[in-house]
């Protein structure tokens, strides 16, 4: 086991070559000759195969409808929404050729599909009677970032990117909201992370927005990781498209808009909170394997009493068994590794006793049951693991969060703590700038409105309550 482990590097002395270790060492990624992206690996796929499945379901029981948007723009679309366009220039990539013929119009990879759907929108919207649209793709985007890290940063990501039309303002940030709260949702029941939500100041929310929420978690070494958004755009991009509808008067109105997104940055999230010095560590509703099941020796005996409990589990529990050739300890370090929450061990002495071993991933504890109970013993320890490590990640998290309103004390946290800073602002983006320049940290999310006291930077009356840390 100590072979296969020893290649992760110590995750509070070299964070960073931590996580890179891990991700080669669970078998998530492999890198390719196209510098910038990842080859995601079958174990990896299957993480973002389960987040996919969960979240399309809840999806499409709010009556969204996927569909797929070309992947190629022209440039004189892409640039019909100015704020939009220049938000995302520095990250696009372009198509100057086709073959041997250069293009007449060079044409963006898309990095997002809003000037798409806002396209295909003026084509099908014409009476309020189309109203709503409630339409996502899960697709790849493309961004020319300069600095890569597989799932938190690369040039080609696979995501998902929700787009809809709404009669009325109301109903266009009911569904801002309600968006926002099913990824709140997925990320702490299903991920196990304890994030934090909240709208973004004007200067950080999304190009072309009215409004940006955003889902912030916080990675074991206190940095900041942006796991998903929901926009309210309003009209903007409706009225630069000429996007009308007849309403019940039989008056043209413009529609009111929203876009919502997620990637395979979650799985960096998922990654950075809970794994350890033994590799990777899954809360167990997003694991692909829950249990594996492991026989010391490959007996015909063994193996059948590790089938009867496999089968006695409920259909939800995934599980496999490892019957391979190599060592119980590289098997053992193998399960660890790839962070299954639960693995069975079962030889021939434990067959004579009639007990087998559970080893929880989470905390790495055997517990000995009798054979007869394993299957329910199984089925009740996997809810306690995912409850634990969420608990254990909020309890982290907030160790990490410092409330100060003194702008000596907030840059001296900055420079000597890892973590969130919560103070008072006052609304002005020239505080918020110097809150970059001179600590390096970036406003995350406000928390609330509030008008208890003075902004910490500037001293002037306070309107929000705000979030500010590093980020990924």
């Amino acid at each position: 086991m100590a072979k296969l482990v020893t290649k992760i590097t110590d995750r509070d002395t070299d964070f960073a070559t931590w996580y890179t270790d891990v991700v080669r060492e669970a078998d998530l990624v492999s890198y390719s000759s196209m510098k910038g992206s990842m080859i995601i690996r079958p174990y990896g796929y299957a993480i973002w195969e389960k987040m996919v499945s969960i979240l399309d379901q809840e999806f499409k029981k709010l009556g969204h409808q996927n569909v797929q948007m070309p992947m190629f723009i022209p440039e004189s679309l892409l640039n019909i929404e100015k704020e939009h366009v220049s938000g995302f220039a520095p990250e696009v990539a372009w198509v100057t050729q086709g073959g041997n013929t250069p293009l007449e119009e060079k044409l963006c990879i898309r990095p997002t599909s809003e000037v798409l759907f806002c396209e295909h929108f003026k084509n099908i919207i014409k009476s309020y009677r189309d109203l709503p649209v409630l339409y996502n793709q899960w697709c790849t985007i493309v961004r020319w970032e300069k600095t890569t890290r597989p799932f938190l940063r690369s040039r080609e990501i696979l995501w998902q990117e929700g787009h809809t039309m709404h009669k009325t303002e109301e109903e266009a940030r009911k569904e801002t909201l309600q968006m926002l709260k099913v990824y709140e949702d997925f990320q702490r029941n299903i991920l196990a992370l304890p994030v934090i939500v909240g709208r973004k100041t004007p200067k950080e929310k999304f190009a072309g927005a009215k409004e940006t929420y955003t889902i912030e978690a916080m990675m074991y070494d206190g940095v900041a990781l942006q796991n998903g958004t929901s926009h309210y755009f309003g009209q903007g991009f409706a009225k630069c498209f000429g996007i009308e509808f007849l309403d019940e008067e039989n008056h043209l109105q413009t529609p009111y808009q929203t876009s919502w997104g997620c990637s395979t940055r979650m799985i960096g999230g998922v990654i950075m909170t809970h794994s350890d010095n033994h590799g990777l560590v899954l809360p167990p509703n997003i694991a692909p394997i829950m249990v594996r099941f492991i026989p010391i020796q490959l007996e015909e005996s063994i193996l059948n009493k590790l089938n009867e409990i496999a089968h006695l589990l409920p259909k939800e529990i995934t599980y496999d068994m490892d019957t391979s050739t190599k060592s119980p300890g590289y098997k053992f370090a193998d399960a660890e590794v790839k962070g299954i929450p639960i693995r069975v061990e079962l030889g021939l002495r434990d067959l004579e006793q009639e007990t087998v071993t559970l080893v929880r991933r989470d905390t790495l504890e055997k517990i000995q049951v009798p054979i007869k109970d394993a299957a329910k013993e199984i089925e009740s320890l996997l809810p306690v693991i995912q409850k634990d490590m969420y608990e254990r990640a909020l309890k982290r998290r907030d160790s990490m969060i410092y409330d100060t309103n003194d702008w000596e004390e907030f840059k001296n946290i900055s420079q000597t703590k890892p973590g969130f800073i919560l103070t008072n602002w006052c609304g002005d983006e020239s505080c918020e700038n110097k809150v970059k320049e001179e600590t390096g940290l970036k406003s995350r999310c406000i928390k609330e409105e509030s008008t208890d006291g003075v902004c910490s930077i500037c001293g002037k009356p306070t309107k929000y309550r705000i979030y500010f840390g590093k980020q990924y």
